[in-house]
Formats: structure tokens, C-alpha cells, sequence
């Protein structure tokens, strides 16, 4: 790298950790003022390790997108009032030449929101969300009724009522079909989890259905193998939250072949993980030609410009999410949406910026 694109890469990065920094200690003052109360209830090292160090990465994440277009439009309108930029151009280099410690700078803050939303992100949510159910308001959904899924190919499950409490079931049944035919039938007063996909069922009975009769098997205790588990079962708000990328994608994959219908955060999760990414792109490029040129009006107006086109940006996400809850479209399209809007807006502003 040339002593030009280290220079712009300091300043761009510095300039996103510094604003970054600065939200998060505000962040920090307002939360403890909300949550005043819950933190003196709690001790304070589970306020600390499990609630703060996990509460500022989870932050951060969310409005990365938003301060990497700020920290664009800060430091680039402050290069062009000061005309580091006209006396780069006027030495020769070209526009997209200079582009490029830009896009160095996006690839690093993409690849680390990357790695901290599909990997770091959600194990410290576990414990961050753990902190709040149990200290400030306790949002886990610990008993369900009627619910009906498929397990397998034929193979149809249902709980009368299950609680997450203590890992049991009422009035339990397991369909198995042959085509449209009803091949079995397993009931059972309780069933307990045991681990895995390791059920024990109490005061069972098997039916078993034959072209010219039917077989009937009972019991009081039978430990069976049902390839099913609460989480499966009892699903949460925030659950999505707390899964790494594989493990959402495969989540969502099993719910999917089991029939679950409620499965719309957890597809939103997944593909706004991988579009707040690709933001990081997007947005560095249009805050770069937006404010590359010296105006009259001064950083004032290009920072005002930005912050209209950041929060409409993030606005936009949370419309085209409520689309994908209501059905209107699906998770992926509604993800990016924005990006594709943001794209065209991004290819405008370059093409004008390239003439000058």
C-alpha cells in the first residue's frame, strides 16, 4: 500500500472506532439510567460479564452500517474543505484510485461485522438475553398448547401442552402414514425429554393399523427415540438471536421440513446478517462521492445529507422487514431490498463524482 491509502484507511477507521466509542458510552449512560433498578438486584459481576460485555458487541453490530457512513462522510468532507483531495486528484490520481483504501477500509469492517454476527454475536446474546429475562423483565414463553409438526417423511407429531420448565408433554401422539393410509398410532398421557432425542412416554398405547385389522400395544413407561427437542417445540422471542449462521440455517432448514410456520425472524435474522455486510460496501461508496467535492455550504451540509440517507437506510430495513412478517414478500428479497436501492443510488453518485 502507498502512503495515500494508508492515510485515508487511518482516517477511516479511526474516525468509525472513534464515533463508535462515542455512541456506545452514551448508550451505556442512558441503559444504566433505564435499568437502574435490575442492576442493583443483580451482582455485579453478572452485570458486567454477562450483561455489558456482551450488550456493547451486540450494539455496535446493529448500528455498524450507520456509523460507517457517518464516519465517510466526516473525515472525507473534512479531507475536501481542507483540499487534500483536489491536490490529490490534481497529482495524478485517478477517482478510482483513490476509491480503493475506501474499499479496503469497507472490506475490513464487513469481514469483522461478519465474523461478530455470525459467530461471536450470538453466544454472548445468550447470556445477555439469560441477564434480562432474569433481572429485568422475563420474556421466555415456558408453556405452549395444540402443537402439531412433522418429524419425518409420514410422521406427524403432536403435544397437547409442553413446558419448557420442566421438559414434559401432555397428551401426546405420534402419527405414522403409509401414503394416505394411517400406517400407527402412538399416544401417551406424558412425555418426558430426556436428552437428544431420547422421550420417555408414560401410560402409552400403539396402534398399529393393518389392511384387516388392528394391533394394540400398552404400557406404563416407554423409552422411545423421536427425533424432536423443546427448542424445536416451545420457539421464543430472541431465539434467532442466539443461534451462530450455520446453526440458524440448519435450524430453519428442520423447521422448514416439519412443517412450523412461525419461522419468519429467524429467516430475517439470517439474511440481514449477510446484508448488513454487504451495507458496509454500499454505503462507504456513496458517502465517499457525496462529499469528495468541496461545497459552499461545508461539512454541515454533507453531514446533514448523510445522516437523511443513513437513517432512511435503516428506516427502509425495518419497512421492508414488516413485509416479510405480513407475507408480502420473502426474508431474502425483503434483506435486501434497501442494498439493491442503495446499489443504483451508490452507481448515480459514483458516475456524477467520476465527471468532475
Amino acid at each position: 500500500m502507498k502512503i495515500l491509502d494508508k492515510y485515508i484507511i487511518r482516517k477511516f477507521l479511526g474516525t468509525y472506532v472513534f464515533s463508535l466509542g462515542l455512541i456506545l458510552a452514551i448508550t451505556i449512560m442512558f441503559d444504566i439510567n433505564e435499568k437502574l433498578d435490575a442492576f442493583q438486584k443483580a451482582p455485579l459481576r453478572e452485570t458486567i460479564f454477562d450483561y455489558f460485555l456482551n450488550f456493547l458487541p451486540y450494539f455496535a453490530n446493529q448500528f455498524s452500517p450507520l456509523f460507517v457512513f457517518i464516519s465517510v462522510i466526516f473525515f472525507t468532507s473534512k479531507l475536501a474543505g481542507n483540499s487534500e483531495i483536489i491536490a490529490i486528484l490534481s497529482s495524478g490520481v485517478s477517482f478510482n484510485r483513490l476509491l480503493r483504501p475506501y474499499l479496503i477500509s469497507a472490506t475490513v469492517i464487513a469481514a469483522a461485522t461478519l465474523l461478530l454476527s455470525a459467530y461471536i454475536i450470538p453466544p454472548a446474546n445468550a447470556k445477555r438475553i439469560a441477564f434480562t429475562n432474569t433481572y429485568v423483565k422475563d420474556k421466555r414463553v415456558s408453556v405452549i398448547s395444540n402443537v402439531q409438526m412433522r418429524i419425518g417423511p409420514g410422521e406427524v407429531v403432536y403435544f397437547g401442552d409442553f413446558s419448557s420448565t420442566n421438559e414434559r408433554g401432555s397428551r401426546f401422539s405420534l402419527d405414522k402414514f403409509d401414503g394416505n393410509r394411517l400406517a400407527s398410532r402412538l399416544t401417551a398421557a406424558t412425555a418426558i425429554y430426556r436428552g437428544g432425542y431420547s422421550w420417555r412416554l408414560r401410560n402409552y398405547a400403539r396402534r398399529t393399523f393393518t389392511p384387516n385389522r388392528e394391533l394394540l400395544q400398552t404400557g406404563m413407561v416407554l423409552d422411545t427415540v423421536i427425533p424432536i427437542a423443546p427448542n424445536d417445540i416451545i420457539i421464543s422471542r430472541q431465539d434467532q438471536e442466539k443461534m451462530t449462521s450455520p446453526d440458524l440455517a440448519a435450524y430453519i432448514d428442520r423447521q422448514r421440513q416439519r412443517g412450523v410456520a412461525n419461522i419468519k425472524q429467524f429467516e430475517i435474522e439470517y439474511h440481514r446478517r449477510y446484508a448488513s455486510t454487504a451495507a458496509a460496501f454500499i454505503l462507504t461508496v456513496i458517502g465517499m462521492c457525496l462529499s469528495c467535492r468541496k461545497v459552499k455550504g461545508g461539512m454541515g451540509l454533507n453531514i446533514g445529507i448523510g445522516l437523511a440517507l443513513s437513517f432512511t437506510y435503516i428506516l427502509f430495513m425495518g419497512v421492508t422487514q414488516t413485509f416479510a412478517i405480513n407475507g408480502l414478500t420473502s426474508p431474502a428479497v425483503a434483506m435486501w431490498i434497501p442494498n439493491i436501492v442503495y446499489t443504483f443510488i451508490a452507481l448515480a453518485l459514483y458516475i456524477r463524482a467520476n465527471r468532475y
